[in-house]
């Protein structure tokens, strides 16, 4: 699978190195060079400067050919900027982006982005925790 990551944090970092070790094409695009250092050692993925939110970014990182795209940025806006490009624009089949505000995430169906909240996600595994015996 050839897969875009938009954003070289945590999540992100994490996601490339899964997805690289498994032998899937990873380019990994984020705003700031010192983010990549997060990638491990062996990292065979590209990376890439640039905006997750710009067409020509998004067209040097290789989107018209991306079977998916993943954007994990900081901000929930650009995230879904950046989903609803991949989407709309360049018709990725696959596009996910994370949202942090679980209120924004039902906003963000209605318009057809597969959006996951880690905030709603770790609140219900604490629930199941609390209520496991």
């Amino acid at each position: 699978m050839n897969i875009i990551i938009v954003g070289c944090g945590r999540v992100g970092a994490q996601l490339a190195a899964l997805m690289d070790a498994e032998g899937h094409k990873v380019t990994v695009l984020d705003v700031t060079a010192n983010s990549f250092r997060r990638l491990p050692s062996t990292f065979s993925g590209t990376v890439m400067v640039g905006d997750g939110t710009d067409e020509g970014s998004l067209r040097k990182a290789g989107i018209e050919k991306a079977d998916a795209m993943v954007a994990v940025t900081e901000g929930d806006n650009r995230n879904v900027m950046s989903a609803q490009i991949a989407k709309h624009i360049f018709k990725v089949p696959r596009v996910l982006c994370r949202i942090y505000d679980p209120l924004r995430k039902d906003i963000y169906d209605t318009l057809g982005l597969e959006a996951v909240s880690p905030t709603t996600v770790f609140a219900q595994l604490l629930k199941s925790r609390l209520e496991a015996t």
